[in-house]
């Protein structure tokens, strides 16, 4: 039997914060990129959450993290690839041999020793049936066709954060499966860590949005969460307005040329909007 999952980050983009800062300040000013600088850290949160606030998440596609997931089912993995802007590099049960009781046992089964006891037999007659084909020459890939969706698996997953945020609504949530709700969490517990400002309020639907798409099979967890991403929104906005007055010279002299311009009137971008 497999305890995992076990997750960790291999690598990243290098500075995923300011890659998000300077792809959303990029895209309302003309100066050249290398000069979009924060001030400082405060700065930069501060226009990042009032983009998450606006809900501009195309910005957030600029950073990227590659998980290493070991110790998992392949009904597991074969959740994790409805995620589609995501990318893949799995065991393959073709070229590898299916070893000595390497499935995971879910916690139903475990908990009731006479289910466990099915379980393991059956486990035990797959793992004997799959041996005896190979020992005949019948090919690996063959051979699989015998393994179960308890196969223990490990793939590389690479997600850009919009990506993620996604994933972490639909798969912390409490009605997502088990063991993906398991992987999840850890993996959002890393980005949190890696990059606080892109995963701010990040996780459940409801804990993002204060409400529930489960409708009448909601858990009711969320029932008197407040909708975080419009509550913080206004305050997102003013620290950004506040901490404007930071911002190099350049950045400040440009942004007011812009806002007198009569091209933006009546656009988002008018006032200097820095979105």
């Amino acid at each position: 039997m497999v305890k995992g999952p076990t997750v960790s980050l291999i690598t990243k983009t290098e500075n995923p914060e300011l890659a998000v800062y300077k792809a959303a300040l990029n895209c309302t000013s003309s100066l050249p990129i290398a000069s979009l600088q924060a001030s400082d850290t405060a700065s930069r949160d501060a226009l990042i959450q009032r983009v998450l606030a606006s809900r501009h998440m195309s910005i957030l596609e600029h950073a990227s993290f590659t998980f290493g997931i070991e110790g998992v089912s392949r009904a597991l993995s074969h959740q994790l690839v409805r995620h589609r802007h995501a990318s893949f590099g799995q065991c393959s049960q073709r070229y590898t041999c299916f070893g000595n009781k390497e499935f995971r046992v879910p916690p139903s089964v475990a908990g009731k020793k006479e289910a466990l006891q099915v379980f393991l037999e059956c486990m035990d007659a797959i793992q004997q049936g799959y041996d005896v084909l190979c020992s005949l020459g019948v090919p690996q890939e063959d051979a699989r066709y015998l393994l179960p969706n308890a196969a223990q698996t490990k793939l590389v997953m690479t997600m850009n954060a919009r990506e993620l945020r996604h994933f972490f609504n639909l798969r912390c949530c409490t009605r997502a499966q088990w063991e993906i709700r398991s992987l999840a969490n850890a993996m959002l517990q890393i980005c949190q860590a890696e990059a606080p400002a892109l995963f701010t309020y990040a996780g459940a639907f409801c804990r993002e949005f204060g409400t529930c798409p489960e409708g009448s099979r909601s858990c009711g967890l969320y029932q008197g969460m407040p909708q975080v991403s419009s509550v913080k929104s206004e305050e997102n906005t003013q620290q950004y307005l506040n901490t404007k007055g930071n911002e190099n010279e350049s950045v400040q002299k440009e942004r007011k040329g812009r806002a007198s311009s009569p091209c933006l009137e009546g656009t988002p971008f008018a006032q200097g909007s820095a979105l």
